[in-house]
């Protein structure tokens, strides 16, 4: 599933493509096409993400709401001669409604695109947690959950009601940075291990919107500094232990190891995030 950085990139692209201008919505595959009729026409006013949710806004009070979910993807095309027909199922397309450049965006296999009212998503976006790229987060808001919570961080990280935007792969790696065991029960941190913590987030995840990846080792551990080979991997990026599983640590060189937490894989490694152990019971 996209992390956050990829939303928060999408609602760039849709806001430099079609922001303030008049669009033609569509729904080719049909399953959007009563609401897509209800704003077609109608002016982009400006795109923005909350966690891994998408909100292009529409003049009206009117709204997209779109989640990519695991398979879903939008593609934004921007300077083309002309809008091509739509290829394959797309359950939404954005295209510019006259005017130079031409632009278009088709959306496919998402699990959420409605049409919802500047309030519901107002409603949506205060059910989230913080999110470490939207200027207006509190962080102090996702620490009243972890403090008060004996659920493992591991799990808390990934909990969009208590931190928005985080998945699976920047939770194995901050938690990997700051040398914090993936189980260790939210009430057990510290308030200034969390402040780091959020603060590397909002630097990592910042430089995934720019570049488009998730690179999350320091300088010293890059494949140059290390005179290693690059990481081959599908998914991409320079990572500490992400889908590193049986593999050495950059680090200390120990295996990184794997376990299923709530249906889905932890990565750490043992030696640099030890078990936390509570001085009550030494």
């Amino acid at each position: 599933m996209p992390e956050g950085h990829t939303l928060h990139r999408l609602a760039h692209e849709v806001g430099s493509a079609f922001g303030g201008r008049r669009v033609r919505v569509s729904s080719p595959q049909g399953r959007f096409a009563e609401s897509a009729a209800l704003v077609d026409g109608s002016v982009l006013l400006d795109a923005e993400a909350a966690g891994k949710h998408l909100f292009c806004e529409l003049a009206g009070e009117r709204v997209v709401h779109i989640h990519l979910g695991l398979i879903g993807r939008l593609d934004v095309h921007r300077d083309v001669a002309e809008v091509p027909l739509p290829v394959g199922q797309v359950r939404l397309r954005l295209a510019t409604a006259g005017g130079t450049p031409a632009a278009y965006a088709d959306l496919r296999g998402a699990i959420v695109c409605d049409l919802v009212t500047t309030a519901r998503r107002d409603e949506l976006i205060a059910r989230l947690g913080p999110d470490p790229l939207r200027p207006d987060a509190d962080p102090m808001r996702a620490w009243a959950r972890i403090s008060r919570s004996q659920r493992p961080i591991g799990d808390l990280l990934m909990d969009q009601e208590v931190l928005a935007g985080v998945g699976n792969v920047y939770r194995a790696e901050v938690l990997f940075r700051h040398r914090m065991h993936p189980l260790r029960p939210g009430r057990t941190l510290r308030v200034g291990q969390w402040r780091a913590m959020w603060d590397d987030l909002v630097v990592l995840m910042a430089e995934g919107v720019e570049t488009g990846t998730i690179d999350t080792v320091r300088p010293e551990h890059t494949p140059e500094a290390m005179g290693r080979p690059p990481r081959a991997d599908d998914h991409g990026g320079e990572v500490y232990v992400y889908r590193r599983a049986g593999q050495a640590c950059l680090v200390c060189g120990s295996r990184v190891r794997t376990e299923v937490l709530v249906g889905r894989n932890l990565f750490w490694c043992a030696h640099c995030q030890p078990r936390f152990r509570s001085r009550a019971v030494q």
